[in-house]
């Protein structure tokens, strides 16, 4: 029997192309999976969940079956006793064991026919497999290819295999660019996004929508990217429809835009083909922000443009001629071109600019006239030189306000005082709604202090009230992302579903 399994092993050696220890490894797991079901067989003492060990002999085919425990610290405790031994206990009989080694013991092999040859060679081929497939993938990687390009080899719940070679990669429904039909034998490229060799069958995850594709598929068509000549900043993509791309050249010699535009567009239409027709506009990345976003918001002339640190957003203003151009067909361009900036952008044109700057700077005269207990001249002064809030007020450099011709020192140091003194009122009150606020929403460990204190602010003291919220209108609220504010919303919905099945 002992020469069979040697010849058994050679011979799958030779089929499978593996190396021998390989095969030797699937059978020694074959065999120790046999021996653990034959342990929680045992009628009279059954162990449901034993380490076995087996071991065999490479040149006589003989082998050895061990059951081994894990020694742990006693601190932790047994967590499996069928597997693992506390250190006080091993040390009774190996006084040199430390923790994480074994103590083995040997105990009655299992022959090769107890297991059934069929049974045995499933468990050898599937191990087999495993390593060839393991083999493949890791040559593969090896590479250090960002694109896969293979053929459509079939479809699986409504994604698409894609083989390469004999290494495999799904290109998820979600991945695909919208309307794109591909068909068994068709050639694709798709960027790698992902490798998890546990997965069964397909091991690459793949994308065509990403933007990290487009990225690639440039710097492919485009050798001053991989010389480092060009950079791209950033990418926006509406997959299957337009994209934006932001570019700088690190060389003023090379005009970045015109680079990877080509010689009669051949560089970006090789994009624009692969990608289904997808158009491109080539935007020139800049440090300033507000420079950044006109570009971006190209073919679309932009008449004047504000920005709001604070809330990362920007107020742009354009003609009557160019805000449908601005905006795009149904918002597609602004959209890009916040997604590309990274920037939230509001479109708007002169009518709509002065009636929110009125709006605004109406807001901040009530604020002053309340605050500062100051009648309308002095509050129009102090916008009108700049000042939009309490803060700038009572600690902007005492020169800077001295320097307000109608004011004198007297005047600046009164509406200081005020301010500061206005800002702890305000600080008191906030601490309160604080402390106003439900004990429930206060225990959602999603929510900061800060987040509490705006929500009683706006009236949210319970976790009913932040469940009822829409996600724009918390964004609104705390400023969180919508993502953020998605999650939030749905811990405070938990317990209205608790206990359904």
């Amino acid at each position: 029997m002992n020469r069979e399994m040697l010849m058994l092993v050679e011979a799958i050696a030779r089929e499978k192309n593996v190396e021998h220890d390989v095969v030797f490894g699937a059978v020694e797991a074959a065999l120790a999976q046999a021996t653990k079901k034959l342990l929680q067989s045992d009628k009279e003492n059954p162990v449901q969940d034993a380490d076995i060990r087996v071991a065999i002999d490479r040149d006589s085919g003989e082998y050895e079956t061990f059951r081994r425990w894990l020694v742990v610290d006693d601190a932790a405790g047994l967590q499996n006793p069928d597997a693992e031994e506390m250190l006080m206990d091993a040390v009774e009989r190996l006084p040199d064991i430390q923790v994480d080694e074994y103590i083995e013991e040997s105990i009655p092999s299992v022959p090769i026919g107890r297991i059934g040859a069929m049974a045995a060679k499933q468990v050898i081929l599937q191990k087999i497999r495993d390593a060839e497939r393991e083999m493949l993938l890791n040559e593969f990687m090896s590479r250090g290819d960002k694109i896969f390009v293979g053929a459509v080899k079939r479809m699986d719940k409504g994604d698409i295999i894609v083989e390469s070679g004999r290494v495999e990669g799904r290109l998820r429904r979600g991945e695909m660019i919208p309307k794109e039909n591909l068909r068994n034998g068709d050639r694709v490229r798709a960027m790698i996004m992902e490798v998890d060799a546990t997965l069964r069958g397909a091991p690459i995850i793949l994308s065509r929508s990403a933007p990290e594709f487009m990225i690639e598929l440039f710097r492919q068509e485009v050798p001053e990217i991989e010389q480092g000549l060009l950079e791209i900043k950033s990418c926006a993509r509406d997959p299957g429809s337009r994209a934006k791309i932001a570019v700088i050249s690190h060389d003023k010699r090379v005009d970045p835009i015109g680079t990877c535009v080509g010689v009669r567009g051949t560089r970006v239409n090789a994009v624009t083909n692969e990608l289904a027709g997808e158009k491109v506009d080539i935007v020139l990345w800049s440090e300033d922000p507000a420079q950044f976003v006109i570009g971006a918001l190209a073919p679309a002339n932009v008449s004047s443009i504000v920005v709001d640190e604070e809330k990362h957003a920007m107020d742009v203003v354009v003609d009557e001629e160019n805000l449908a151009i601005a905006i795009g067909r149904g918002g597609q361009n602004v959209r890009l071109a916040s997604m590309l900036t990274g920037w939230k952008i509001n479109i708007m044109d002169a009518n709509e600019s002065a009636e929110k700057q009125a709006s605004e700077t109406e807001a901040i005269r009530q604020l002053f006239i309340s605050r500062l207990d100051v009648d309308q001249e002095v509050a129009d002064i102090l916008i009108q030189e700049g000042f939009t809030s309490l803060e700038e007020v009572a600690y902007v450099p005492l020169q800077e306000m001295l320097e307000i011709e109608s004011f004198d020192e007297d005047t600046v140091n009164e509406l200081r005082a005020r301010a500061k003194d206005a800002l702890l009122t305000m600080e008191i009150a906030r601490e309160e709604n604080v402390e106003e606020a439900s004990q429930n929403l206060r225990d959602l460990d999603v929510l900061t202090p800060a987040q509490i204190a705006k929500l009683a602010e706006s009236g949210i003291h319970t976790r009913d009230d932040l469940a009822d919220l829409a996600i724009d209108e918390l964004v609104e609220i705390t400023g969180n992302t919508e993502e953020e504010a998605k999650a939030i919303i749905l811990k405070a919905r938990e317990h209205w579903f608790a206990g359904q099945a």
